[in-house]
């Protein structure tokens, strides 16, 4: 049998093929060339104090920092660092050969594996993205063991020279010569944004710099533009209230304070850090526009990550520095990807915790922002079970007299009343006459006034099964009523039938306790939230009131002067007596719900005829 060959090989990229796909494609955003030189100055320092702790080099107490120059006139962007710094043998392994890191290796043979490291660049590509905005590159370094400094020059074609240079002390400088095409790169205020957006919570002090003939341009500060030890390095226990809000104005330039911030500190496996705030709202009608910032060991990564966080919580806003993800991290890695899933639900998770602690250990401050946590709390239930299942335990009911309670607390205050059952109310004004009826007879009235109340009542019955919500206009048996002195009447039924325009009306009579109204109108839980769900129908263009029409019942007050009277009249004068009990049912039904225009015109009409009889 004839034996078949087969021979190994390698692809190879020429260099002037190469420098092409870098200068246009090698990142989607073009301002990340300046965050990838500063990111590995910022390097070349950690690694000089990281052989400084090893005893490997005496620093005598050097100051170390990172130096960015603009320089008009030579037209020329200069990142200088007085770092580590490289030898000849080092600058042609590092970077000569594209994607072979100096981070990793560093890495592997001084921290025994620890990621933890403060190291930022595991890219090695991260240097050329020098050439997306340059014609040329210099890079004048001198390493900390070597008394001589190399210069490498590079253009666009992927050649380079390397001969001798001139660099006092260790460190290296990457000469930037930019491009014509990309003149903006020459503007004092571009530089300045992308240092703010990308560096401003590197690990080494960075300052910025602009020099030029005119003295007018020469913009020198002596003050580091970054901070190196953002809020989220320290313990939640050496910060105080004032610095968590000045952070959350500086970073998302917003002059409200938050409602409240969340401090995470989370261990291995996960090892991320991060400071998240819940924002205020100015009124109602103010939309939720959260934003979280990644960071990868104190370097920004990208803003606004939709995937880090669920969409309940996606009012949050805050900043999430995650080592174990990548530099250059994707979406769709962050969609795809099980840690993030477990970094999600940890926030999850501390996040009810707050909630919890707040209520817990300061409920007057959580009475106060709960009005505008309630809707959060409510969807964020609606869509997570285990959120729920560890806040529904502090959900709190507003009363109609203003204080708050825990649904427990509302059971417990009134326990032989209420027994499991929270009454509310959805239109303080409207229902007043309900709401009077049932505080008289020592009843709280919770208000539900959101359509997302509703959902999340409804999911309540469902996963507890043993409390009950019912609206105050649902039933008034043995609650604001009692059975002695019940007088039915079925001839003012029929009248009431007929007024209504309604003969399937049901009509029942009850001794109403402490009010002398004639009538009321009730609905049936069950049914009025159908009627609710109709509504929502009813707005996708579906007639479905037709299909479930909802169900009224019209007690009448046989305890009433005016229903008495009513009953009377009917026997010496029927006219007036339609007309009256017209007016009490437009009445009862205007404490129901919102007339509409017939209903409305009628019920005028009527009260017209009745002021010129007086």
């Amino acid at each position: 049998m004839e034996e078949k060959s087969f021979r190994r090989g390698g692809i190879s990229v020429e260099t002037a093929h190469i420098f092409p796909i870098i200068k246009k494609w090698l990142y989607s955003e073009k301002d990340i060339f300046l965050r990838e030189i500063v990111s590995n100055a910022t390097d070349a320092v950690t690694k000089l104090r990281r052989l400084t702790s090893l005893g490997q080099y005496d620093d005598k107490d050097e100051k170390y920092s990172v130096r960015v120059t603009l320089d008009k006139d030579e037209k020329t962007l200069t990142v200088s660092d007085n770092g580590i710094g490289m030898t000849e043998e080092e600058l042609e392994k590092y970077i000569c050969s594209i994607a072979l890191s100096g981070a990793l290796d560093f890495i592997r043979k001084y921290d025994d594996g620890n990621t933890n490291n403060g190291i930022i660049g595991h890219f090695g590509l991260g240097f050329y993205s020098s050439f997306m905005v340059s014609d040329t590159v210099e890079l004048v370094t001198r390493s900390y063991t070597s008394d001589k400094a190399i210069r490498w020059t590079c253009d666009g074609s992927g050649q380079y020279e390397i001969d001798d240079g001139e660099r006092d002390g260790h460190g290296t400088d990457v000469i930037m010569h930019i491009s014509e095409d990309e003149a903006a790169y020459l503007e004092e205020f571009k530089i300045r944004e992308i240092l703010d957006k990308y560096c401003a919570f590197m690990s080494t002090d960075i300052f910025f710099e602009v020099v030029g003939d005119d003295k007018d341009e020469k913009s020198e500060n002596n003050e580091p533009i970054n901070e190196t030890f953002p809020l989220w390095l320290k313990n939640a226990s050496d910060c105080s209230d004032e610095e968590y809000t000045e952070f959350y104005k500086k970073v998302f330039r917003d002059f409200k304070e938050p409602l409240f911030h969340i401090h995470i500190n989370a261990d291995y496996p996960l090892n991320f850090k991060g400071v998240l705030y819940f924002p205020s709202r100015m009124n109602e009608y103010e939309s939720y526009e959260g934003q979280v910032k990644l960071f990868y060991n104190q370097v920004f990564v990208a803003d606004d990550i939709k995937e880090v966080i669920p969409d309940f919580l996606l009012m949050l806003k805050g900043v999430l520095d995650c080592p174990e993800l990548p530099l250059n991290v994707s979406r769709s890695y962050l969609q795809d990807n099980a840690y993030v899933k477990k970094v999600s639900a940890h926030i999850v998770k501390k996040v009810a915790d707050k909630i919890c602690s707040l209520c817990n250990n300061d409920r007057e401050k959580y009475e106060k922002i709960w009005s505008e946590l309630k809707i959060f709390f409510e969807y964020a239930a609606l869509r997570d079970k285990k959120f729920y299942d560890r806040v529904k335990s502090h959900y709190l009911l507003e009363l109609t007299d203003g204080t708050y309670m825990t649904v427990q607390e509302y059971l417990k205050d009134c326990e032989e009343k209420h027994q499991n059952t929270v009454y509310y109310a959805t239109d303080k004004a409207m229902q007043a006459q309900y709401i009077s009826m049932f505080e008289t007879e020592g009843y709280k009235v919770a208000l539900l006034s959101h359509q997302l109340d509703m959902q999340f009542i409804g999911m309540c019955e469902a996963a507890d099964g043993e409390i009950k919500y019912k609206r105050i206009d649902s039933d008034v048996s043995g609650i604001i009523s009692s059975s002695s002195d019940v007088v039915s009447n079925e001839s003012l039924a029929e009248l009431f039938k007929t007024v209504s325009g309604n003969n399937a009306l049901n009509v029942k009579f009850e001794s109403l306790n402490n009010t002398s109204v004639p009538a009321i109108l009730i609905v049936s839980e069950e049914s009025r939230r159908m009627e609710d769900m109709m509504r929502m129908y009813a707005g996708m263009g579906m007639n479905v009131g037709e299909l479930f029409p909802v169900e009224y019942t019209l007690v009448l007050n046989s305890a009433s002067v005016l229903t008495q009277k009513i009953a009377s009249l009917m026997e010496t004068d029927s006219d007036k007596a339609s007309l009256m009990a017209s007016e009490v049912y437009k009445l009862a039904l205007m404490s129901q719900r919102h007339m509409t225009a017939d209903e409305l015109k009628d019920f005028l009409s009527d009260s017209f005829k009745l002021l010129e009889m007086l």
